[in-house]
């Protein structure tokens, strides 16, 4: 079950079961939003997918939720998961980006299409992944890409 916790103009917010389901849910309101703005969608997806799925498998925290907030603001996509695990910081590995790693790819797959991205820390015990896909033509993130 999901929480609506901002639809107003430009931004868009749910809360979400830390699951699989959940992480399945996150890319699909994104992708519905993304599209009721007129936005390109696949790279968006994508990036909220990897996000969702980071916080369900290393951000769960036993009946807590997550959280995913969309806005649109001069020109600019940014995507925001939210978990409870604020001392597991996610980074790129080394032995992520060589492919010798079964798994680990998606935050070098959310560097290639972002346009930028971090973590934010906080309000304890939270952090918050951020990325952001400029949509000015020319960008990284602008129109539909293919990884």
């Amino acid at each position: 079950m999901n929480t609506q916790i901002c639809d107003s103009g430009h931004c868009f917010g749910a809360q979400l079961a830390a699951t699989p389901r959940g992480a399945r849910q996150a890319r699909q309101l994104a992708v519905e939003k993304i599209a009721e703005w007129g936005l390109p969608t696949e790279g968006p997806a994508l990036i909220v997918a990897e996000l969702a799925a980071n916080a369900v498998s290393h951000g769960r925290v036993p009946g807590r939720d997550f959280r995913i907030v969309l806005t649109l603001a001069d020109g600019v996509l940014r995507i925001e998961v939210a978990d409870t695990r604020g001392d597991r910081i996610p980074r790129i590995r080394a032995e992520d980006v060589g492919g010798g790693a079964e798994g680990g790819r998606g935050l070098v797959l959310v560097e290639a299409l972002a346009d930028r991205w971090g973590v934010r820390e906080g309000p304890v015990p939270c952090k918050v992944v951020w990325a952001e896909v400029s949509l000015a033509a020319g960008s990284r993130g602008a129109g539909t890409r293919r990884a």
